[in-house]
């Protein structure tokens, strides 16, 4: 008789099985840490509260549910309204589910069993909500660690696990957040390949929107031809972030594409797009921008800003490995975009009296990348004991100043920008202005700005890449020149094929 087969999330053939021991691994990782904690008494036991059905203000419309992030991490639960127990001595997971009332099964389908459950996300034991209280009392822990602490990316606070009579049990909500967040910089060999998968989903409907892009095109439908795609061919329901779909001077607007700003311009012939899209497979992210001319062919201007990226990217991808501080990688990437402005002539004197003036912010002000794993934004930036935020201009932008350690995933995306509104103050700033050819600065007025962004995995003795799309400019005029070639005269785009 063969072995039951393990229990996997997987969304159809052509989507990845995500197999349930990757989540039974982090807690297994959870309870060996928390056990070397000599501040974690015996007995004590892990309660994590899951996500809630959020309703979309005052109405009976739910927006679409998506998993709390450390209660995924350690579940792996897509269902709301749950609670998670670890008992730290044992290591055995108990899952509570929410008890549905009989009217589910007319609005929203079948009731599940408990064992349903307990095999689904292949746990020890499975009970209602509504009994954690007798359940706990019944376990007789010495503590309960609930998990409160700072996301220093958002600057909000966990959600912290609370029910009905917990008022009764000893709570320790300190200990729990550094060990769990630390255990989530640092991703396994499972978790890897879940992110491999999201990357490769998004690198390709990436490639498939430089084919089919026109003039003509509304920014919106390029997000709309992107989120088709990942979902579609990789099961992605949701994408990790707002989609940035900007295009000509809105290339320059860092978060473009919010609610103010919808992707709603035109795309004219000409202009660069700067195309900043991830999917999310099972709360796992990618964040992936693809920068290059709407018309598929770069201009000479659009070129030398291209490549000036594209060169302090790779510089970057070279000198990644464990150890390096990534304090040192957004500086070399300054150092680099400047060095390649210089030689461009828009901007002229010594590169040393530049860096330290943070000339460079003035055309890269966010920070070179972050960490991303369950958040796109993953946390564990400035975790206690790692190195603090820098202050100057530039670096205080950056998620994280962390040295390097195998297993981290991030992302690599430098910039150079002509936000107007930055530059013409800059040309009132004294330390800058001295270094600024404004002649030709002002030829770039409207140009917008060019992101390239890469996730990449720290390994052993350098970096893995995880995107895989075609980054040199030969290569991207040639993938959407047989675009062209192969979409041009089709109808499959249907209204997104402007008329002659």
């Amino acid at each position: 008789m063969s072995a039951k087969a393990e229990p996997v999330y997987c969304l159809g053939e052509q989507t990845l099985p995500v197999p349930m021991s990757l989540f039974a691994h982090n807690r297994k990782r959870l309870c060996k840490a928390l056990k070397g904690n000599s501040d974690v008494s015996e007995k004590s036991i892990v309660l994590l509260q899951g996500g809630d059905e959020i309703s979309q203000d005052s109405t009976d419309v739910d927006l679409i549910f998506r998993q709390e992030s450390y209660f995924q991490w350690c579940f792996g639960v897509t269902e709301p309204g749950c609670y998670g127990v670890i008992d730290i001595d044992s290591g055995k997971a108990t899952l509570f589910m929410p008890k549905l009332p009989d009217s589910y099964k007319v609005w929203l389908g079948e009731i599940y069993s408990l064992g349903h459950f307990k095999a689904k996300y292949a746990v020890e034991d499975v009970q209602y909500t509504a009994d954690v209280a007798e359940i706990l009392k019944a376990a007789s822990p010495s503590t309960l660690l609930t998990l409160r602490g700072l996301n220093t990316d958002s600057g909000k606070m966990t959600k912290e696990a609370v029910f009905d009579g917990i008022s009764g049990f000893k709570v320790n909500n300190t200990l729990l957040h550094k060990e769990i967040t630390a255990l989530r910089v640092i991703k396994s060999a499972q978790e890897l390949e879940v992110l491999r998968y999201v990357s490769k989903v998004s690198s390709e409907a990436h490639m498939e929107l430089m084919r089919r892009i026109r003039p003509g095109w509304m920014e919106y439908q390029a997000e709309s031809l992107f989120k088709h795609h990942v979902y579609l061919h990789g099961g992605c329901r949701h994408v990790a972030y707002t989609c940035i779909g900007a295009t000509g001077e809105n290339c320059a607007i860092l978060h473009y594409g919010h609610a103010g700003a919808p992707n709603d311009k035109k795309i004219n012939n000409g202009d660069m797009c700067l195309f900043d899209m991830g999917g999310e497979y099972y709360c796992y992210a990618s964040d992936i921008t693809c920068s290059y001319p709407v018309n598929g062919k770069f201009t000479d201007d659009q070129k030398k800003i291209y490549n000036a990226v594209l060169k302090a990217s790779r510089a970057v991808h070279k000198a990644l490995k464990p150890g390096v501080s990534w304090v040192d990688m957004h500086l070399l990437a300054d150092r680099v975009q400047l060095e390649e402005l210089v030689k461009m002539g828009l901007i002229h004197g010594d590169v040393e009296q530049m860096m330290k003036v943070r000339l460079g912010s003035l055309f890269m002000p966010h920070g070179l990348g972050h960490l991303m794993g369950h958040d796109v934004h993953d946390v564990g930036g400035y975790l206690e004991g790692t190195p603090e935020r820098r202050t100057e201009p530039g670096l205080r932008s950056l998620r994280t100043a962390r040295t390097m350690e195998e297993g981290m995933v991030l992302t690599v995306e430098p910039g150079i920008y002509f936000n107007w509104a930055v530059m013409a103050e800059a040309f009132d700033n004294p330390d800058w202005s001295c270094f600024l050819n404004r002649e030709a600065i002002e030829r770039f007025q409207n140009f917008g700005g060019v992101r390239i962004e890469d996730d990449v995995a720290i390994t052993a003795d350098g970096m893995e890449m995880l995107t895989c799309v075609p980054r040199d400019v030969e290569e991207i005029e040639k993938l959407m020149e047989e675009g062209r070639t192969k979409y041009e005269k089709s109808l499959e785009l249907g209204s997104l094929v402007p008329a002659k």
